[in-house]
């Protein structure tokens, strides 16, 4: 059964437009919030700088509730995308392209911000622990912004699509195959966050697997797109 995620009165296009900026700017404004809490971050659990390999976090009671207070901050963060997608359109793949904008553009900006605020990083290739939810991920910075890009791109198509009541169709299997591409690439994070203390951290980020699932999200998207009216 094909699920057509949207319903029967689109937005104008000038007032998604003006929906998609105000999204922006709440996303950029949003990104500094979280380049500030790393900046407190990295100045209590790394002093004397945060380069990889990482060392290991301390054991003390201090520390343990930092890092619990790290990932309930993380669960917050996730919990305000999801609302201000929902706020944002009563549609739901409206919905689902804001929460893609959202999250993109806040994950862009928090790097920028970083090499505003630390001049860091110095580099695209300079790695990043990405979440600790369930386990540390981390990758080279390209890797997230890649990704970011890509939501971005396929939110704005979405946007626009809806707004001239031509919203994107998908099936079942559809989404599903989407979600696991998701998740391949959240392993590929995984695999590489759990060992970012060791000596040879580089080689467990494995680029195939990150771009085998990146590439099956992008054809799937392209898919659904190339069979909607």
């Amino acid at each position: 059964m094909t699920q057509r995620l949207a319903d029967t009165s689109p937005q104008p296009f000038k007032k998604t437009l003006k929906r998609l900026i105000i999204a922006v700017v709440f996303s950029i404004a949003f990104g500094y919030i979280e380049a500030a809490v790393v900046v407190y971050l990295r100045a209590i659990f790394y002093p004397d700088g945060f380069t990889f390999p990482l060392a290991e976090f301390g054991i003390g009671p201090l520390w343990k509730r930092l890092v619990l207070i790290e990932v309930g901050r993380e669960a917050a963060t996730l919990v305000l995308i999801l609302t201000g997608s929902y706020l944002f359109a009563r549609i739901r793949q409206q919905q689902f392209a804001y929460f893609l904008t959202i999250f993109a553009v806040w994950d862009i900006f928090y790097y920028v911000w970083l090499k505003i605020l630390l001049d860091w990083p110095a580099a695209i290739m300079d790695w990043d622990i990405l979440f600790l939810m369930p386990v540390p991920w981390a990758s080279p910075v390209l890797a997230p912004v890649l990704v970011s890009l890509i939501m971005l791109i396929c939110a704005v198509v979405i946007l626009y699509r809806s707004s001239l009541a031509k919203p994107l169709e998908a099936t079942l299997i559809d989404l599903l195959c989407l979600s696991l591409a998701a998740v391949v690439m959240i392993v590929s994070f995984c695999i590489a966050g759990l060992n970012v203390t060791e000596p040879d951290f580089r080689s467990h980020f494995h680029w195939p697997l990150f771009a085998a699932g990146l590439a099956a999200a992008v054809a799937l998207f392209l898919k659904c797109l190339a069979k909607s009216k």
